[in-house]
């Protein structure tokens, strides 16, 4: 069956891992649906977060190929109803006359802030589930949504497990 899936993959915090992970869906002709990387508790090792669409083949290949890659210490295929995860958004709106009330109520109804604002724009950040930024972004367009950047899915293991201790990595080393 094809749907959306997200792979966490702990990472050497090293030039050019990024280019290899991201070579390796663009070799197989697979698309990346979003991308998020950041260091982790250790600065040693980075998290890169990936969100694609594909089957259960498609899955289980990201997942092995990504573990055979030299710099890669864990692969984890995050289970949605194990894990939790936000995207974050900043986007650009239309604020002439009246609009600006109906604007500002939209931003607050999402849980949003007002990040810059001038007589003919607001700009607000959105933080929530892909869902939520989808909506917002629905919600929005009639207003003019003059520009939009999303930052892609990041999440993490529910709980008090997490990928450092499944990768048997030590966060302090």
């Amino acid at each position: 069956m094809i749907g959306k899936f997200t792979v966490s993959v702990i990472v050497s915090n090293h030039f050019g891992v990024l280019n290899r992970v991201s070579g390796l869906y663009a070799k197989r002709n697979y698309n990346i649906d979003s991308l998020a990387v950041g260091e982790t508790e250790n600065p040693a090792y980075s998290r890169i977060t990936i969100v694609s669409t594909g089957d259960d083949y498609m899955k289980e290949q990201v997942v092995r190929q990504l573990e055979k890659l030299h710099d890669v210490k864990k692969v984890v295929l995050l289970d949605p109803e194990n894990s939790v995860g936000v995207e974050h958004m900043l986007i650009k709106l239309k604020a002439e006359g009246e609009a600006k009330a109906d604007i500002s109520q939209l931003i607050n109804d999402y849980g949003g802030s007002v990040m810059d604002f001038s007589s003919d724009f607001i700009t607000a950040e959105i933080t929530g589930s892909s869902k939520k930024i989808d909506s917002f972004i629905e919600a929005a367009r009639p207003l003019g949504i003059l520009e939009l950047c999303r930052s892609g899915l990041i999440a993490m293991i529910q709980g008090t497990k997490n990928i450092m201790s499944v990768a048997n990595l030590d966060p302090e080393e």
